[in-house]
Parts: structure tokens; C-alpha cells; sequence
């Protein structure tokens, strides 16, 4: 099937010219999880992140550090696998014309991945549609968020943002990330499978004018919630013809999710204005009620995951898959009325499995879970006005003790992340050395960062704020971060232990403060290995489990958590 695709692809070069395409994993709102994947559509890549060059007879696909095994499970017979961060798309293809889809492409992206050492061409019509089109799929209309859950309505967001516009002598933002059009206008939608996020896009004037760029249709419910008329809703196609009926001069883009084409269509009349799109940075602070329907939202969340830990450690007595091990997290979660869908595919990995980074069980891969294996499982929820994300990684028989005292540093390298002072330590870049320190000594590593934003009922991985090598964004109190350290040995196992945290201020200081609230596997621990401090953080993190899920268990459940502090 991909051979063919392929072929199909390849016999269209000479008819436009090319030596090449460019096929990113994104959609047009580049979205993290998009309805029509047309990487996966021509490479069989199923990951999160990836870009691939299909050329007359060579075909690459890159992909960062969790994605290399799966990549060269799934395309490695037709594409040549190729980390990205060591080596970048120019560094490889010289001297080519590669045609794009400049709907899916940002200017950032072109000149970070192709330079200036290769021909791109603008071909505005997206050839793997022509190959192979998505079926259509119904309209889904939007909805608006109660001002009580959001903690602030949107005309006070919108103050805020004109009141940077002012401030920056800009006449007009662009807000193309769906995401930060969701938060500004405190609404939310069903247009993509893990995120509660609506496919549309906003113009703000400092002026007072606001556009809405979308079908109508989608958003008949919320006219009359946001008091806008007919005329502020501008269908996408009408796009241009907004742009040259605007007055003014200078306009803010965002150049993570513009896209080439727009950006044209606005640099034609405009002069751009190179700052971020501020809804980032107001986004990222969460506010007293986000922050309190997101810990509401995890102790929902962690009765349903203690009581698969419980039951997969101690009641399961048959032979299950991983596939049956995720439907029957998925069964725990169902049984809260808020819940309403996973915040992103579930990873069930056992054995070696375990060690592709963001593997995702299917017919083919399916294991059954062994005994003696480690089995890893990172899962979340779009709970109502909350989104979870939680990994552990479980064990069920004695363990070697080489695989426990991996664990074990994986362990303190999480209590270093949780317990980090804020004030010494205010960046992602500086705490992810934290979290790396006790593996590195051994020479050690893993192939991801340490930690990622996240949205308030919004996706999964929302920045700019993270734990990575080269996060340089200062953290402040209300922003929710992951705390994922890992290691992973290929053709054996992994291990990753992940809470989300939200930074705190008590007593004038900033701390990080635990989210989630499920056990960690204490038969993985070689407890020689932890500190006093270590040992007492534990303790605690377990005390409060306890204390605020145990009366939403079970005796035989409660029982076995009170036995792990």
C-alpha cells in the first residue's frame, strides 16, 4: 500500500517540476493530533511529531529521539530513519527542488529544516490529498466555557492582549493556533480526537474589532453566548478579501502556526511585526479556578488509575494484552460521569515494547503481558475542565537488581524535579539537568525531555514553558508542567515515572506542586540508593494519596494503599 502510495506520489514530480515533496506530520492548524494525517498517510508513521522527503528514489523521514524505533518498525523499508535534532533536512538533500503544501508549512519551519541549499516550491494544492483523501467528516459545532470555570471572561482577555498591541504600535494580531483562540474566547470544540480544541482562527484589532474565522455553522450556539454579529464570522475562503478591507499598518503573526500562504496574504498589504503571539505567555499562567478544577480533575483521575494499579497487580489473574490492559484503564475512567475521552492515545507497552518511547499497542504488536516483565503505561484524560497525563510503570515479580536501581534514579531524579527550588533553578533548561543527574553518572540517558506543558482542558502538550536541554522560559506561579524522567533499554524495557505539577507560591516562595495523585511502583525501588529526604518525599507523596482518593476506593483498595506509605 505504501509502495504504491509512493509511486503515486513520485509519478506527479515531473508534471510540477520537483525533485521532491515535503510532507509534514501537522494539518492546517497544526494541530499536535490532526483528523487527516497525511504522513501516515505515505509513510505508515503513526507518531506525534515527524516530517518526511519522499524524492524520485531515496525517501527520509526525521523524527526526534522517543520516535527512532517506531519510525524503523513502521517505515523503515521504504523510508531511511533520520534523528533530526543531529541531523536537520539541508544537512542530508543538497542541490534539489522540493515542492510543499505552503498551508502546512510555517516560514520558521522552512528555514530551520531546509536553509538556503535547496529550491522550495509552492504548490498549492496538497498532493497526497490527490493520492488519497480523507473522508469528511460531520460539522461539529463549538461551545462556550462557563466564566466561573474559566476564571476570567474573554473581554477581559481581550483588554489584555489590546492592551499589548498598544504597547507593541501593532494594529492587529493573527491568532492562528486554535488553542490560543479557545482561550481567548473561553470556548471549546470537538474537531480533534484528544483535545477538546475548535479549528478556527481570530483576528484582534486594537481598535475593538474582532474576527472569527470559521463556518458559520460551527459556531451558531456561541454567537449569541459572545454577542458577536453575523459579519465578525469570516469564512476561511473569504480570508484575503478580509485582509485588503483592513486599515492600518502593522500586523503580529504567530510564527509557530502561521502558515506560509497566510503569512503571504497578510505580508501583502501589512508589515509584520516579529514578537509572539502573546496568547502563549497568559495562556501558560492558569488562574485560581483552572488551577482548582485541574486538581479536581486529577483526583478523579487518580482514583481511577490506583484502582488499575491495584487490579492489574493484584486481582488480574488471566493472561491480558496490552490492548486489554488499556481498554480496562479506559473502563476505570468511564466510571466518573465527568470524564469524556483520552487526552492522547494511551501507551501500554510490556517488555520490550516498554522501550519505544511513545509506542501505541496494535493487532500486530499486541503482547501478552508476562510475569516477569516491567510493563509501562502513560495515559491521560480530558476530564470536564480538566486534562491529565500520568505515567507508571509497574512490575509483577522480583525484579534484577540492575533494573531496580535504574529505576531507582529514575525515581530520584523525579523527587530532584518535584522538590527543585524555584528561585535557584527558574528554567526548564536548568531543571532538566536535575532530573538527568543521577543516570548521567552511570552514563546514562534518555532521548526526551524531562517535562511539557499543559493546556487547562485544552491539549496535552501546551508550552512555551517545559523541561527540556534548551527551555530557556522563566516558570512562574499558575504554570502546570509534566515530570517525566525515563530510561529505556532497546529489545527490553522502559521506564518512565510522570506526575503533572503546577507551580505554587507559599510563604513568598515558588514550589512545585503534584498534580497527580497515584502510587509509584515501591517494588521497583532499591531503597539503599534513596536519601532520608528521598525517602521521607515518599513517604508524604503517599500520605496524601491516601488521603485524597481512599474514600472513593474499595476496603481490598484501600487497604493496599495504606500498605505503600
Amino acid at each position: 500500500m505504501i509502495d504504491k502510495r509512493i509511486k503515486q506520489l513520485r509519478n506527479k514530480f515531473n508534471r510540477f517540476n520537483i525533485d521532491g515533496y515535503i510532507v509534514p506530520k501537522n494539518d492546517e492548524f497544526f494541530s499536535e493530533y490532526a483528523v487527516v494525517d497525511r504522513l501516515k498517510i505515505i509513510s505508515n508513521f503513526s507518531g506525534s511529531a515527524g516530517l518526511a522527503v519522499v524524492l524520485r528514489k531515496n525517501n527520509y523521514l526525521f523524527v526526534d529521539g522517543r520516535y527512532t524505533i517506531q519510525a524503523q518498525q513502521q517505515s523503515g523499508k521504504q523510508f531511511k530513519i533520520i534523528e533530526i535534532h543531529k541531523f536537520l533536512p539541508h544537512k542530508i538533500i543538497k542541490n534539489l527542488t522540493l515542492g510543499f503544501d505552503p498551508s502546512l508549512l510555517t516560514r520558521k519551519q522552512l528555514n530551520v529544516y531546509f536553509g538556503n541549499s535547496l529550491m522550495l516550491k509552492q504548490i498549492n494544492k496538497n498532493l497526497i490529498d490527490e493520492i488519497y483523501k480523507e473522508k469528511s467528516s460531520k460539522t461539529k459545532t463549538f461551545f462556550s466555557l462557563n466564566n466561573k470555570v474559566a476564571g476570567e471572561t474573554f473581554k477581559s482577555k481581550l483588554n489584555k492582549i489590546r492592551n499589548i498591541l498598544k504597547l507593541n504600535k501593532a494594529d492587529y494580531l493573527f491568532v492562528s493556533a486554535p488553542e490560543n483562540v479557545a482561550w481567548t474566547l473561553n470556548i471549546r470544540g470537538s474537531d480533534n480526537p484528544n483535545s477538546p480544541i475548535p479549528n478556527c482562527r481570530l483576528i484582534i484589532g486594537k481598535d475593538k474589532s474582532l474576527f472569527l474565522i470559521t463556518q458559520k455553522e460551527k459556531v451558531l450556539k456561541i454567537i449569541k453566548d459572545k454577542k458577536l454579529s453575523q459579519k465578525q464570522i469570516i469564512n476561511p475562503s473569504k480570508f484575503k478579501n478580509l485582509i485588503k478591507e483592513l486599515k492600518g499598518n502593522k500586523f503580529v503573526i504567530d510564527s509557530l502556526s502561521c502558515s506560509v500562504i497566510n503569512e503571504n496574504i497578510i505580508k501583502s498589504k501589512f508589515h509584520i511585526i516579529n514578537i509572539d503571539d502573546p496568547c502563549y505567555k497568559l495562556k501558560s499562567i492558569k488562574n485560581s479556578s483552572e488551577i482548582k478544577h485541574m486538581i479536581n480533575a486529577h483526583i478523579e483521575d487518580g482514583v481511577a488509575l490506583t484502582k488499575f494499579i491495584y487490579w492489574i497487580k493484584n486481582i488480574n489473574k488471566k493472561k491480558i494484552t496490552e490492548i486489554d490492559s488499556q481498554n480496562k484503564l479506559e473502563k476505570f475512567r468511564k466510571l466518573n460521569k465527568n470524564y469524556l475521552f483520552p487526552s492522547f492515545n494511551t501507551i501500554a507497552g510490556t517488555g520490550s515494547n516498554g522501550a519505544i518511547v511513545h509506542y501505541r499497542a496494535s493487532n500486530k504488536s499486541n503482547k501478552t503481558i508476562k510475569k516477569s516483565d516491567i510493563f509501562l503505561c502513560d495515559s491521560g484524560g480530558q476530564y470536564k475542565f480538566g486534562t491529565t497525563d500520568v505515567t507508571r510503570t509497574i512490575c509483577f515479580s522480583k525484579q534484577k537488581n540492575s533494573i531496580k536501581d535504574i529505576f531507582t534514579k529514575v525515581l530520584k531524579g523525579h523527587i530532584a524535579v518535584a522538590t527543585t527550588n524555584l528561585k535557584k533553578f527558574n528554567t526548564g533548561k536548568k531543571i532538566d539537568a536535575r532530573a538527568r543527574h543521577f543516570l548521567k553518572k552511570d552514563g546514562l540517558d534518555y532521548a526526551h525531555g524531562t517535562g511539557h506543558g499543559v493546556g487547562f482542558f485544552s491539549n496535552v502538550h501546551e508550552g512555551p514553558q517545559s523541561i527540556t536541554k534548551i527551555n530557556t522560559v522563566k516558570l512562574e506561579k499558575g504554570m502546570i508542567v509534566s515530570n517525566e524522567p525515563g530510561y529505556y533499554k532497546k529489545g527490553h524495557y522502559g521506564i518512565r515515572i510522570e506526575n503533572l505539577v503546577y507551580i505554587k507560591k507559599i510563604n513568598k516562595k515558588l514550589n512545585f506542586e503534584n498534580l497527580t495523585l497515584a502510587p509509584i511502583e515501591k517494588d521497583l525501588i532499591n531503597f539503599n540508593l534513596l536519601t532520608y529526604r528521598e525517602k521521607n518525599y515518599l513517604f508524604q507523596y503517599h500520605l496524601n494519596v491516601y488521603s485524597k482518593i481512599s474514600k472513593f476506593l474499595n476496603n481490598n483498595e484501600r487497604k493496599w494503599l495504606a500498605s505503600l506509605i
